[in-house]
């Protein structure tokens, strides 16, 4: 039995795309998602609970405690509405990363017809800017070929781990159409500019209206930075931090 709840703060109204990003290397995908919602006027609509999720409750941008949860926030951009699915953390258990991504793609595969976009990071050394595309199905493999968009078939050579890697794994057995985007990244607490350079990829090849500027990306991550105790101080050497890895979180 899935023990994830799904409570739900409003309806989920026509949508163009689905972006989720939840905290790993570099919060890559994260600032984006953060960007989205607090850049654009947005709404929460869902929340996702899981007892094995932090048990920490946090205040929102309204001053209301909430217990730690993966929030849907449906985001008004021009013309075009966008799921965005993020939170702070993920359950910290394997059995509770399970259930909490198949309780998403069960939500999805009932309230959407959308593409699901998965961001994260991959660790890599400074001069590293490139983007990874992921697939689990070889029908939408073989449709971004088609395209001229390089799909990796060799990556992620060691895995992906967490609560990303089982979306995009788990998304053909729900009928939900994925693609896993993965930026190289130094890695560390945050990497606004490749944050920047993956929203960039994502509007010029999918169409997609998330593009963020630097400036927008730089004050997003030093927001998430202060939000966990870290000093403006000490922001410019967590952003020089580099860390080597072959894993996408």
């Amino acid at each position: 039995m899935n023990r994830t709840k799904v409570h739900w703060l409003g309806e989920i109204p026509p949508h163009t795309a689905v972006i989720e990003a939840v905290p790993g290397i570099g919060n890559v995908g994260k600032l984006i998602v953060d960007g989205l919602v607090s850049s654009y006027e947005s709404k929460l609509v869902a929340m996702f609970l899981h007892p094995d999720m932090p048990p920490h409750a946090t205040l929102d941008s309204d001053g209301i405690l909430r217990p730690a949860h993966i929030s849907v926030h449906s985001v008004r951009i021009g013309a075009d509405n966008i799921l965005c699915i993020g939170s702070n953390a993920q359950p910290m258990t394997a059995s509770g990363q399970f259930e909490m991504a198949e309780c998403i793609l069960e939500t999805l595969n009932q309230h959407s017809t959308a593409t699901l976009y998965v961001l994260a990071g991959l660790a890599m050394p400074p001069e590293s800017k490139g983007i990874h595309l992921v697939c689990s199905d070889l029908h939408v493999k073989s449709r971004l070929e088609s395209k001229g968009l390089q799909v990796k078939s060799d990556q992620p050579e060691s895995g992906m781990i967490g609560l990303a890697g089982l979306l995009i794994s788990m998304a053909p057995i729900h009928g939900v159409e994925v693609v896993g985007l993965v930026a190289e990244t130094v890695g560390g607490a945050t990497d606004a500019a490749a944050a920047e350079r993956l929203s960039r990829f994502m509007q010029e090849e999918f169409g997609a209206p998330v593009a963020l500027s630097l400036d927008r990306t730089q004050k997003i991550a030093t927001k998430l930075l202060e939000s966990v105790g870290i000093s403006e101080s000490a922001i410019a050497e967590i952003m020089g931090e580099q860390s080597l890895g072959d894993l996408y979180v």
